[in-house]
C-alpha cells in the first residue's frame, strides 16, 4: 500500500545520547523511519506532525553482542555504525514515556 505524508506532517531528524536508554523529545505519535549515523553521532528520522504537543520518546540502544532480552524486533529501527564502522549499535523504539 502506497503511504504518503498527511497535512502538516515533516520528516524531523533527532540526535540520539550514545547511552543505553535515551530520552528524545518529539511530537505525539512520530512514526520512527530510520536509524543511521551522522558525524559520529546516533540519529533518528520521524515523520512527525509539528503541531502536536511534545512527548519523551525512550529508545534502546544495544550493541552488538549485548544482552538485549526486553527488546522484540518489532521495535527495531536501524542500525547505526560508527568511527569507521568499529562501533555497531542497534537502535530500538520503546514508545513513548506516559
Amino acid at each position: 500500500m502506497k503511504k504518503t505524508l498527511g497535512a502538516g506532517q515533516r520528516i524531523f531528524k533527532y540526535v540520539l545520547p550514545l547511552s543505553d536508554d535515551p530520552i528524545v523529545p518529539m511530537p505525539i505519535g512520530a512514526e520512527v523511519i530510520s536509524a543511521q549515523g551522522q558525524d559520529l553521532t546516533p540519529v533518528i528520522w520521524a515523520i512527525v506532525d509539528p503541531d502536536q504537543p511534545t512527548v519523551q520518546r525512550r529508545f534502546r540502544i544495544v550493541g552488538t553482542g549485548h544482552p538485549c532480552e526486553d527488546v522484540d524486533f518489532d521495535q527495531f529501527v536501524g542500525t547505526v555504525q560508527l568511527h569507521g564502522e568499529r562501533l555497531v549499535f542497534h537502535v530500538f523504539d520503546m514508545g513513548e514515556v506516559s
